[in-house]
């Protein structure tokens, strides 16, 4: 059994679900544009330069999950789901995902973005595992506070390591082991795999992918 490891904002989807998320609570009039598109911006921004503060950026973003109630929550993330995550998702990116599915490969999303706004995209491609930001919550309510390690930078490959420890395995026990991404955020874990893949990469990545003979993948 082999190893295939997907990030999702701008690799599996075609737009950030991070940054989405926001923009439609915003156009939704649950939050006050005035007071949070700019600042929205400006953290996507920032992730892209590869300049971002993981937890000031959670304390951000976090907080509109903890100010609502839950049923208030699922009610717009089927929203969501219905009207900006779908409409991302093409036929190639479902393919690719089928076909590591199809092989038996141990699949899983590997993502910064919370597991609020991703578990159910990693369920619209059918991937059984998910690493992501854990939100905390507590009797049931979220807290605009994580919980653990962020699942970001080198924090994936923290993540990744204490999911399959979990079960008994290392990553050396894969005889190969994908990971697909676009960004240079995710070096980390690029570097650490039999076979990096860069999709649809950033500047950055792409360079890097160049230098170092890793294949290019365009989902779009």
């Amino acid at each position: 059994m082999n190893l295939a490891l997907f990030d999702l904002d701008n690799t599996l989807l075609a737009c950030d679900s991070d940054y989405e998320w926001g923009q439609f609570l915003v156009d939704r009039g649950v939050l006050r544009r005035d007071q949070y598109e700019a600042q929205n911006a400006a953290f996507y921004e920032q992730y892209q330069a590869g300049t971002l503060d993981i937890h000031e950026f959670l304390g951000f973003a976090l907080r509109p999950l903890a100010e609502h109630a839950p049923e208030d929550l699922a009610r717009w993330h089927a929203d969501f789901m219905a009207t900006r995550i779908r409409p991302a998702i093409t036929a190639t990116a479902r393919a690719l995902v089928r076909r590591h599915l199809d092989a038996g490969d141990l699949c899983a999303v590997v993502t910064a973005t919370n597991s609020f706004v991703t578990a159910p995209l990693a369920a619209e491609f059918g991937v059984p595992h998910l690493l992501a930001t854990e939100p905390e919550r507590i009797a049931g309510r979220f807290t605009g506070r994580v919980a653990g390690i962020p699942c970001f930078r080198e924090g994936k490959n923290a993540r990744l390591d204490a999911w399959l420890a979990a079960q008994g395995r290392t990553l050396r026990d894969f005889p190969a082991s994908t990971f697909y991404s676009d960004s240079h955020n995710d070096l980390p874990l690029l570097e650490r795999v039999s076979r990096p893949v860069a999709v649809d990469p950033d500047a950055q990545l792409a360079a890097e992918a160049a230098r170092r003979g890793w294949p290019l993948l365009s989902l779009r």
